[in-house]
């Protein structure tokens, strides 16, 4: 099937599995199973969770409630020292900070809670430094806090591998703050992955002219909560929380046929691949805009899926994958 969908996929040799488990143990890190002791909860239960992680460092942190700090690479100064504040603060309320390792906003808040508890999601394999100028960081964090990927070891980041990230993220913080971004913005998505995830999300305002405060302004106008302190922060995630999300449902409900026309699923096939985006779509919406039989819709998004150009999101959600 990914082969129809524009890609060969060979089941790997247990000498690759092997090799890559030995990658694994000489970062000094471990796999977390989906099943495993300290595989938290919180992400298990969402249906686009990873199988696995690798993880290195104080595995413990993921038993601790957790804030994710998200915002501009080019951040401003002052919205860098304020991340690194309200990080430290939070950190000393108990809680662990969570964010993606990258420049700007992100390293001063693992720089701030460094002393009280910072988990960094790595966007490429454990092993693999990005950006290079956070190579000291990548190393506290290590022995202070906790590294977590996705991708095997040896994966350079890439576009594409960014979004993955980011979701990872929502799922982990019981809340999301974008302490600054501009209107097109990776800090957008994490927002984004967070309400769909029931997750507070916060941002903290900034000056109308300043671009790097455009997205920011939009989220708050949109509906998240204004934040400007860490008390502010606090009172949020400890409000009335919403209703648990349900486990998620089976993707399939409906019987499978014993047989589908490959023809029409060809069809299908090359209208999702020219005209899916990278924003997610509805699954029943997407179905309905197909005008195609259920099956040959599903058929031919698990050939897309396989061939590596779209990717699931949770809720029944299909978005195009931002290739490199």
């Amino acid at each position: 099937m990914a082969q129809r969908g524009g890609r060969k996929l060979v089941i790997t040799s247990l000498a690759s599995a092997e090799a890559e488990l030995a990658k694994i143990a000489a970062a000094g890190a471990t796999l977390l199973w989906r099943d495993s002791e300290h595989y938290l909860q919180r992400l298990a239960r969402f249906d686009d969770a990873p199988a696995c992680l690798t993880a290195r460092g104080n595995v413990h942190l993921l038993g601790r409630p957790m804030i994710a700090i998200v915002g501009a690479r080019n951040a401003s100064i002052n919205a860098q020292r304020h991340a690194r504040k309200i990080a430290a603060e939070l950190g000393q309320e108990g809680y662990v900070i969570v964010s993606g390792m990258a420049r700007g906003i992100d390293t001063a808040a693992h720089t701030g809670a460094l002393e009280t508890g910072t988990i960094g999601v790595v966007a490429g394999g454990i092993d693999m430094v990005y950006p290079p100028e956070n190579a000291t960081l990548f190393d506290q964090v290590a022995s202070q806090g906790l590294l977590v990927a996705e991708m095997p070891p040896g994966t350079n980041p890439t576009p594409r591998h960014f979004p993955i990230r980011n979701r990872v993220i929502a799922s982990l913080a019981m809340g999301v703050v974008v302490a600054e971004a501009a209107q097109r913005s990776g800090s957008l998505i994490t927002a984004r992955e967070a309400v769909d995830r029931g997750s507070d999300v916060m941002a903290v305002p900034g000056a109308p002219l300043d671009p790097r405060s455009d997205g920011c302004n939009r989220l708050i106008r949109d509906g998240a909560t204004l934040v400007q302190t860490t008390a502010d922060i606090i009172e949020c995630v400890n409000r009335q929380p919403a209703v648990e999300l349900p486990h998620a449902p089976h993707e399939w409900t409906e019987p499978m046929p014993k047989s589908i026309d490959p023809n029409a699923v060809d069809a299908c096939r090359e209208k999702l691949s020219a005209d899916l985006s990278f924003d997610p779509v509805d699954i029943d919406d997407l179905i309905a805009w197909c005008e195609m039989p259920t099956p040959v819709v599903w058929a031919a998004l698990l050939e897309l899926e396989l061939a590596g150009i779209v990717t699931r999101h949770y809720g029944n959600r299909i978005s195009k994958i931002a290739k490199p």
